[in-house]
């Protein structure tokens, strides 16, 4: 997908509070050998040298625009490598600690992507995993409300968005059988305060409404999209401010 480095850092401090409660469920050791899956820009991924002392991190991401800032982060003990998530299990690669932060939904499958994750963590290291579980919120209802809307529902040929995010329980039982320890899976939300339903409509864009957008050759059509889903956005939050409550997944467990 085509992200948007500077749209998507537009809300940076909303998206890097889950970071930081990942992090708290990281046990600081010295000299692992770290991957965090999806890096995204790498400003975030940096942070690890600090907690981490001593360890070397590599910071994957499919996007050669979010990487081209992440670049910028590098040192000694941090590189960044343009590779997907599902490239990477095909590598034989070993951690001490797999981290991910905001990237595991974009992946299908996760009953086997997960199993296919833990198997790259050294005896006696974590996984640390947090992903947006938000996609019954209304702001993602209304997405596929356009898109199963004419002219779109043509254009996407019977493509739909498919949500891959399970239930808290079906990732605890999935730590739990490819036998984790210490195993934490929880829910949060956070109560995000945006300015007006604008401020929803460049939020979304910068994440959920890339798909969207992508499936869609048509340049008039993408912008006709754009328009309809602001529409509904205003329609739906006529107030400012917008109570935005975010809910996201944190998992973790020792291998």
């Amino acid at each position: 997908m085509a992200w948007n480095p500077e749209v998507y850092d537009e809300f940076k401090n909303e998206r890097s509070a889950p970071f930081v409660d990942l992090l708290n469920l990281v046990e600081s050791k010295d000299n692992l050998s770290v991957i965090d899956l999806g890096c995204g820009t790498g400003e975030l991924t940096s942070k690890l040298l600090d907690y981490l002392q001593d360890s070397k991190v590599t910071g994957i991401d499919s996007s050669a625009e979010m990487l081209e800032k992440a670049n910028h982060f590098e040192t000694s003990r941090l590189k960044f490598i343009q590779r997907s998530i599902e490239d990477q299990l095909n590598i034989n690669d070993t951690f001490d600690l797999i981290i991910s932060n905001a990237a595991i939904q974009w992946c299908n499958n996760h009953k086997e992507l997960f199993p296919g994750i833990i198997s790259k963590i050294n005896k006696g290291g974590q996984l640390a995993v947090q992903i947006p579980s938000n996609h019954e919120f209304i702001v993602h209802q209304l997405l596929r409300k356009v898109a199963e809307t004419e002219p779109y529902k043509s254009a996407y040929n019977s493509w739909t968005r498919e949500y891959t995010v399970l239930k808290i329980e079906d990732y605890a039982q999935i730590l739990f059988d490819n036998k984790g320890s210490e195993i934490t899976v929880f829910e949060k939300v956070y109560p995000h305060v945006m300015q007006d339903a604008e401020a929803i409509f460049t939020w979304a864009s910068g994440t959920a409404m890339i798909p969207y957008i992508e499936k869609l050759t048509d340049e008039d059509l993408k912008e006709k999209f754009k328009e309809d889903y602001k529409k509904e956005l205003k329609n739906t939050f006529p107030e400012s401010p917008v109570f935005y409550p975010f809910k996201r997944t944190f998992i973790s467990a020792k291998f």
